[in-house]
């Protein structure tokens, strides 16, 4: 896995909207980047705009992409991952988490908005962990998440120092 190169105020290339329409098998419904590639340059990771096109908040900052990965993900929650993560991970630095992710989401809304704001923490979640994906997503850029650490380590992700953590 690499970093991307965009940025959130810098919108997603054409050859990266194209990919990320074939793997969600949708055209995309807001702004975003692509900050995660997988080895071979396919989008991994997407850094969504806090507003999709409509208006409507978007409360997950980082989507997980990878057909890979998000296949191992949802094995892993089939099997009781979300109830496992929550036992092992301290609570505490869950919540942490969760206040992180949300403070740095909304810190890229327009000064003055009015009207719905995307809330609560990683995917949305004000406490406890609901979407393994989107912890992962958020680590996989670099975010300290220690549910997205459970679940790299659980689905056999290797762990290791500096962007390239696949």
């Amino acid at each position: 896995m690499t970093p991307g190169t965009g940025d959130s105020t810098t919108g997603a290339t054409d050859a990266d909207i194209a990919a990320v329409t074939e793997l969600l098998g949708r055209t995309p419904g807001g702004e975003f980047v692509v900050a995660v590639r997988s080895g071979d340059g396919q989008p991994a990771v997407l850094e969504n705009a806090p507003f999709l096109f409509d208006g409507t908040p978007m409360p997950t900052r980082y989507w997980l992409v990878d057909p890979e990965l998000r296949e191992a993900v949802s094995r892993l929650e089939s099997s009781g991952g979300v109830r496992q993560a929550e036992a092992s991970v301290d609570a505490g630095a869950l919540a942490d988490a969760h206040a992180r992710y949300g403070a740095a989401r909304d810190r890229l809304v327009p000064e003055g908005h009015t009207g719905p704001r995307p809330s609560g923490g990683v995917g949305g979640t004000r406490q406890g962990v609901k979407c393994l994906h989107a912890h992962l997503a958020a680590w996989l850029v670099g975010f300290d998440d220690p549910v997205g650490e459970w679940t790299a380590v659980s689905i056999g992700l290797h762990v290791l120092d500096g962007p390239d953590r696949r």
